[in-house]
C-alpha cells in the first residue's frame, strides 16, 4: 500500500478560536488558549487543526471580514502566538490549516479604504463596482445570502459595490489580475511561515457575471437551503449569475500551483452553489483543489436513505477528486439537535462520528462533538450574529453553534476568568472535559476510541465505498482496499434493527472501537439501538 498524503482520510477538528479558551479574560478566546489545549485536541486521535479565522476584522462577520490578510487580530494575540502554536501543534503530529476568506475583505481593509473614494485611483478596479440604472435602482437583481439587496451605494463614487454577505463584506473584482496576484500573495505568506493547509471559505463566490445578469426566480418548492430563514428572499433565486462562474477554474490552477510549491499543503474548499456535488467533482478534478465539501450533510434530513443517496451522488461525478465530510460547523444547528430529535445521549453522538468518519474522504470535526453538545438556546439580548438579530424569531442564527467550549466546573465551565462574549449554557457545563475525563461511558471516551482505532483501519480511511441495500433506520456500506474489505452498519435509530447479510462472505466482527456492537446470527445481522458493526468481509 502507498504511503497516503496526510490530507486525504485525515480527520480535522475545527476550532472557533472566539469560543475555544481565553486566556486573558476579556471574554474572547484566543491563540495562546489554543496552545493550551493543544495537548487535549492531540489526544482525540485527529490529524490536523483547522483554525476559523483570527486575522485583523472589525469582527463584523467574527473575523470572516478582513482588513489585514497579513496580522493576527489584537483580540486573538500576535504573529509570534501564531508560530508559536504552529511549532507546539507541529511537535504533537499535528497538520494546521488556516481559514483564508479570499473573494471578500472587510470594508475597513486599505484596498477597499482606497476604492471606494473615486473612480481613477490605483485601487479603483480592485471591487466589483457597477453604476445604478437610470432610476437609481441596483444594477441587477443580486441578493445577500444574510438578506436584502447584494448592492450597496456608495457616494463618493457615485456608484454600488456588490457584498454576497454583509454590507461591510464587499466582494473583490477576480477578474482584475492585480486581485488575483495580491490575494496569491497573501496566501504565500502564511505558507512561508509553515502552514499545512488552507480552508477556503465561500471558495465558488471569487468571480461573478461581468454581464451582471439578472438570477432567474426560484419556484417556491425548490425555496430551501442550510440556514436560511423561511422569509430569506436569498432561497428565491438561483443563484447563476454571483457565483460558481466558469473563470473560478483557471484561479483554482492557479492557487493549486502556488500550493504545489509547498511539501504536503492541502486546500479544502467550501463550496455552496445551486448543484454543490457538481460544484465540488469539478472544483477537486484535474489541478484544483486537494479537497471539497458543501453541506449536504449540515441539513435536517437525517436517514439512511438521505445519507446514502448524496453520498451516491457525489461518488457517480467525483472521478478524480477526494470529498470532505462534516455533520457540524460554526454555521449550523449542532447535530445532536438537528438529528437527534431530543436524544442527545452518548450513545448517539458516538455513533454519529463513527458513521461520518466511515465514509469515503477526509472528516470535519466541529470543537464540541466529541462531548456530545446540543445547540445552545441564547435569549435574544445575547444575541451576537447579525444573520441572527436580522431574523429573529424565525432564524436564530447561529450563536448557538459557537458558545464557549466547556472545559472544567470553575467559573464559566473554565473557558474564561470574565464574562463570555456568548453565555455558557449549564448543560453544556455538565458536560465539560473534566466531567467526561472521568465518567466511564462518556461521550468524550468514546470518541477517543474510535479516532485511535479507526486509524487502525487502512479501508475505513482510504477504501473504496460500495452501499448495500437496507431499509431505514440501517445504513450499511462496504470499504475495500488492496484485498480487505470492511462492512460497516449502522443503526440510527433507538430501537433495535436488523440487516439481512446473508449474500456477503463470511463476517469477521472488528473489536475495539469501542461502539455498542451488533451480533451475527446465521445470516442477519442485529443491531441494538445506535448499534454499529464493523466486520472484515470473507
Amino acid at each position: 500500500m502507498q504511503k497516503q498524503p496526510w490530507w486525504r482520510g485525515g480527520v480535522i477538528y475545527q476550532i472557533y478560536p472566539r469560543s475555544f479558551l481565553d486566556t486573558n479574560g476579556d471574554g474572547v478566546g484566543d491563540l495562546p488558549g489554543i496552545i493550551d489545549r493543544l495537548d487535549y485536541v492531540a489526544s482525540l486521535g485527529v490529524d490536523a487543526i483547522w483554525i476559523s479565522p483570527f486575522f485583523k476584522s472589525p469582527m463584523a462577520d467574527f473575523g470572516y471580514d478582513i482588513a489585514d490578510y497579513r496580522d493576527v487580530d489584537p483580540l486573538f494575540g500576535t504573529l509570534d502566538d501564531f508560530d508559536r502554536l504552529l511549532a507546539k501543534a507541529h511537535s504533537l503530529g499535528l497538520k494546521v490549516m488556516i481559514d483564508q476568506v479570499l473573494s471578500h475583505t472587510s470594508i475597513e481593509h486599505a484596498w477597499f479604504q482606497e476604492s471606494r473614494t473615486s473612480r481613477d485611483n490605483p485601487k479603483a478596479d480592485w471591487y466589483v463596482w457597477a453604476d445604478a440604472k437610470d432610476d437609481g435602482t441596483p444594477p441587477n437583481n443580486w441578493l445577500s445570502l444574510f438578506g436584502g439587496c447584494a448592492w450597496q451605494w456608495e457616494p463618493r463614487r457615485g456608484q454600488y459595490y456588490l457584498h454576497n454577505f454583509l454590507t461591510s463584506q464587499p466582494d473583490l473584482n477576480f477578474h482584475n489580475p492585480a486581485v488575483r496576484e495580491a490575494i496569491l500573495d497573501s496566501v504565500k505568506f502564511w505558507l512561508d511561515r509553515g502552514v499545512d493547509g488552507l480552508r477556503l471559505d465561500a471558495i465558488n463566490f471569487c468571480f461573478h457575471d461581468k454581464l451582471l445578469r439578472d438570477n432567474p426566480a426560484k419556484p417556491p418548492h425548490e425555496r430551501v437551503g442550510r440556514g436560511f430563514s423561511p422569509d430569506n428572499p436569498y432561497a428565491f433565486q438561483r443563484h447563476w449569475y454571483n457565483n460558481t462562474q466558469p473563470e473560478n477554474l483557471a484561479f483554482l490552477e492557479q492557487l493549486r500551483a502556488l500550493l504545489d510549491r509547498y511539501e504536503e499543503v492541502a486546500a479544502l474548499g467550501e463550496i455552496s452553489s445551486e448543484d454543490s456535488l457538481a460544484t465540488m467533482a469539478e472544483y477537486t478534478s484535474g489541478k484544483r483543489l486537494h479537497l471539497g465539501y458543501s453541506f449536504e450533510l449540515l441539513t435536517d434530513d437525517f436517514s439512511a436513505a438521505y445519507i446514502r443517496g448524496t453520498v451516491e451522488r457525489l461518488e457517480a461525478q467525483m472521478t478524480e477528486g477526494w470529498p470532505c465530510w462534516a455533520i457540524s460547523n460554526h454555521d449550523v444547528e449542532r447535530v445532536l439537535s438537528r438529528w437527534g430529535n431530543g436524544d442527545a445521549s452518548p450513545q448517539l453522538a458516538n455513533l454519529l462520528t463513527a458513521m461520518v468518519c466511515s465514509l469515503r474522504g477526509s472528516v470535519c470535526v466541529y470543537q464540541g462533538e466529541e462531548l456530545a453538545l446540543t445547540e445552545a438556546e441564547v435569549p435574544y439580548e445575547s444575541l451576537q450574529d447579525p444573520y441572527g438579530i436580522a431574523f429573529w424569531p424565525n432564524f436564530k442564527g447561529r450563536d448557538g453553534c459557537r458558545t464557549p467550549m466547556p472545559w472544567n466546573d470553575a467559573a464559566n465551565a473554565g473557558f474564561s476568568a470574565g464574562k463570555p462574549w456568548l453565555p455558557v449554557p449549564a448543560d453544556h457545563a455538565a458536560r465539560s472535559v473534566q466531567q467526561q475525563e472521568v465518567e466511564p461511558a462518556s461521550a468524550l471516551k468514546g470518541f477517543r476510541t474510535f479516532m485511535h482505532w479507526r486509524r487502525t483501519q487502512p479501508a475505513l480511511c482510504w477504501g473504496d465505498i460500495r452501499f448495500l441495500d437496507a431499509a431505514e433506520p440501517v445504513l450499511a456500506f462496504t470499504r475495500s482496499l488492496d484485498g480487505t474489505t470492511v462492512l460497516a452498519a449502522f443503526n440510527l435509530s433507538a430501537k433495535p434493527a436488523a440487516l439481512d447479510v446473508s449474500s456477503l462472505d463470511a463476517l469477521t466482527p472488528l473489536d475495539g472501537h469501542g461502539l455498542a456492537q451488533g451480533t451475527i446470527d446465521g445470516g442477519s445481522l442485529h443491531l441494538p439501538a445506535h448499534a454499529v458493526m464493523y466486520a472484515i468481509v470473507g
